[in-house]
């Protein structure tokens, strides 16, 4: 009792109220920049941020995890835009989407989160880091070529992230760089074990004194020409004149486009991508978790569908779990969903009360600590680890993060899950079974003790091996430590020891029956002779 009293909502405000504002900040760029990305209104990523939010962060039963608007989706969105003519019809689709993820949800689908293998996890959140490190960086120069929150490696602009790079090298500004190295100053000062000792840290979080300190250079420097910074560099909100005029710039779903089957095929195409997005950063949040709660994913995915459905009838973009604003959340500090819930307030009240306030803020101080974000994703000690786990896990490791870097986020995954696969089946192709083989009494005498899973992918190893022993031996086949046998492997015992009459081998096969459950009962009738 006195453990779920700690994990309550309210009993951990003193670090999701601090947790909430980082999120805060991290967040206005990112739904800014996807709906730029999108070719969506600048309102469309606010509005799902603030439902991803309040809602989904009511509905959920992730404690750290925060929805709104995902990059992986951006070209999607984009595309369907274009082909279905307007964004009003989209909507429709997105309400089509949040409809077949709370089916998905009843039907258990979330089950999927859990077939994905840690070594690829570990590789999307390595990934996503340094793709940040690498999208971040033109944005500390001064460099603002492509949106916030595109993590694509082909850029909309038709160049890639290396690109945008160089490109940083002709476009320095130089106030919007000495802010951001000076909030990055900032950041890592306040995350020293020194700074941590005062008191006052708990609740002043660094990101919030380097936008502070941020929007005071801003000022500053306008006074100095070769430092102003520019209108294009700091966050871009639209500013309503009142809370009507906010609420009527809302767009709303065309229902006439229902008759549409384009609609359809775009909502399945909606559900699925972002019912994958949201299971694996699910997977990727709780395994960054330090008290190792597991979220329920099929209550996530009607969580996400409810999501959907209200963001469709108010003008959002589709939205789903994003690992970037749920790792800043992690990082600084959050407990439980308390602090998702209060960075959809806090988006909800600035877009409405303050939106000129948020637009003093230079990109600059969003980069360097979207940059603080990416470092910890993919900081040295976990490359470090995962080496020493062995090849097994680092390979897949390796070419998920280079997948994500080189291409975009589902492929990089799809890359690292294929490989991962591979050496799956590759291990158990070659370890079905232990071979020796000795002299005793002028025979060659092979023991094969079989492992405790023999399944059809060993078929060919076995079947190779079995036909290998020379005749006029003496075999022993032992299934002791068996606990399951597929079908196929029994068949190919049995024709061997069938064989070994004509062979002149001898044959002991011990336990091969023994355990009913392994074997079908065909197999256990033939074997007491009964057939």
């Amino acid at each position: 009792m006195k453990s779920n009293s700690k994990l309550s909502p309210f009993g951990n405000l003193k670090d999701d109220i601090p947790a909430s504002i980082v999120v805060f900040l991290v967040a206005v760029p990112l739904c800014l920049g996807i709906a730029l990305a999108s070719g969506a209104p600048l309102l469309s990523g606010l509005i799902s941020g603030v439902i991803g939010g309040i809602i989904v962060g009511v509905l959920s039963g992730s404690s750290l995890g925060v929805s709104g608007p995902a990059a992986g989706l951006a070209v999607i969105v984009l595309n369907a835009i274009t082909e279905l003519g307007g964004f009003e019809i989209f909507l429709v689709a997105v309400i089509l989407a949040g409809i077949i993820q709370i089916i998905m949800g009843f039907a258990k689908a979330g089950i999927i989160a859990y077939f994905f293998p840690s070594s690829v996890i570990h590789g999307m959140l390595a990934g996503i880091g340094v793709i940040i490190i690498l999208k971040q960086i033109p944005h500390a120069f001064g460099y603002d070529g492509v949106p916030e929150g595109s993590l694509a490696f082909q850029q909309a602009d038709g160049n890639t992230t290396f690109d945008g790079l160089i490109s940083m090298f002709g476009n320095i500004s130089p106030g919007v760089l000495m802010v951001a190295g000076l909030s990055l100053l900032i950041l890592i000062t306040w995350d020293t074990k020194f700074i941590k000792k005062f008191k006052f840290t708990k609740l002043i979080q660094g990101p919030l004194v380097a936008v502070v300190v941020g929007i005071l250079l801003s000022k500053v420097f306008e006074s100095i020409p070769s430092l102003t910074i520019s209108a294009e560099h700091l966050v871009n909100v639209p500013v309503p004149d009142s809370i009507s005029g906010f609420i009527g710039s809302f767009a709303s779903p065309n229902f006439s486009a229902l008759a549409n089957p384009a609609v359809y095929v775009t909502a399945v195409v909606i559900a699925v991508v972002a019912s994958l997005e949201t299971l694996l950063c699910v997977e990727a949040t709780d395994k960054q978790d330090k008290l190792k709660r597991i979220t329920p994913t099929n209550r996530e995915l009607k969580a996400q569908g409810v999501g959907n459905i209200l963001a469709g009838f108010v003008g959002g973009l589709p939205l789903t779990q994003v690992i970037v604003r749920s790792s800043a959340n992690q990082q600084s500090g959050g407990k439980t969903k308390a602090s998702t819930i209060m960075h959809g307030i806090l988006l909800l009240i600035s877009i409405i009360a303050i939106p000129k306030v948020l637009n003093m803020v230079p990109l600059g101080v969003l980069a360097a600590i979207l940059l603080m974000v990416g470092y910890k994703l993919a900081n040295i000690s976990l490359f470090k680890r995962i080496y020493n786990e062995g090849l097994g896990q680092f390979i897949p490791f390796v070419i998920t993060i280079l997948g994500i870097v080189l291409t975009d986020l589902l492929t990089g995954i799809a890359l690292g899950m294929f490989v991962a696969t591979f050496i799956i089946l590759r291990n158990n192709y070659r370890i079905p079974f232990n071979m020796h083989r000795e002299e005793l009494e002028g025979k060659d005498l092979i023991r094969i003790l079989l492992s405790e899973d023999v399944t059809f992918l060993n078929k060919a190893t076995i079947l190779k091996s079995l036909e290998q022993i020379p005749n006029n031996s003496h075999v022993e086949i032992d299934a002791t430590n068996t606990r399951f046998m597929h079908f196929d492997v029994l068949e190919i015992i049995e024709n061997f020891v069938k064989s070994c009459t004509y062979r002149d081998i001898e044959i002991d096969v011990i336990n091969l029956y023994e355990n009913k459950q392994k074997l079908p009962i065909q197999h256990l009738k033939l074997a007491n002779g009964s057939e």
